[in-house]
């Protein structure tokens, strides 16, 4: 008897490894959404972080306008700084996607780089190419942190097996790049040839 109470609770145990192994499998292929996970909880503070982040740098971009010695780069300023409330409302749907209330989490991150592109300002004389070539650098500065986020967050989008949301913020991803690029061209242009003729 002994024996065969031993089977059954293997038998049991089995049933209950293998209902488990299911479960883990379904989630990685991202079968059946598996809300409130881990995961999801992650990522939706990410998207606080990063929400936070485009709502703050539409006021800071203003300001590198006005700053701007180039009318090439004050035309980039301004055509980024819509394209960057359009990432706002993006953000928005992308919560209202996960049936989340967009809200915003300071991001010490871009309040650290948007500070980078005042002391650009401030360090810097008005009107000079140098100033130009310190505002393109605190932009890089920035699209580079936002690439990183976003071409984060398109993954764990894909892992949890939500395309709609990752092709949505893949949008956004690919903005992001082309401002880079953008940037890299202007400075490129003779500003920083320019930058580097001046002198004290």
């Amino acid at each position: 008897m002994a024996n065969t109470k031993q089977k059954t609770g293997t038998t049991s145990g089995n049933k209950t490894s293998s209902k488990s192994k299911s479960t883990t499998s379904q989630s990685r292929n991202g079968g059946t959404s598996r809300g409130g996970s881990m995961l999801e909880e992650f990522v939706v503070d990410q998207l606080k972080d990063i929400y936070w982040a485009e709502k703050h740098l539409v006021k800071a971009l203003t300001k590198m306008q006005k700053a701007s010695t180039t009318p090439e780069l004050q035309s980039a300023f301004e055509d980024h700084r819509m394209m960057t409330e359009t990432h706002v409302t993006r953000l928005e749907e992308a919560f209202e996607m996960l049936g989340k209330k967009a809200q915003a989490k300071k991001c010490e991150a871009m309040e650290g780089l948007t500070k980078e592109a005042d002391s650009a300002i401030e360090e810097t004389e008005k009107g000079s190419m140098t100033r130009d070539a310190g505002l393109i650098v605190s932009a890089q500065k920035v699209e580079h942190y936002e690439i990183a986020s976003y071409g984060s967050l398109v993954q764990l989008a894909r892992t949890m097996g939500n395309e709609e949301l990752a092709e949505l913020l893949q949008q956004t991803l690919d903005e992001e790049k082309e401002t880079d690029l953008l940037l890299t061209d202007i400075a490129e242009n003779n500003i920083n040839w320019e930058a580097e003729q001046e002198m004290e």
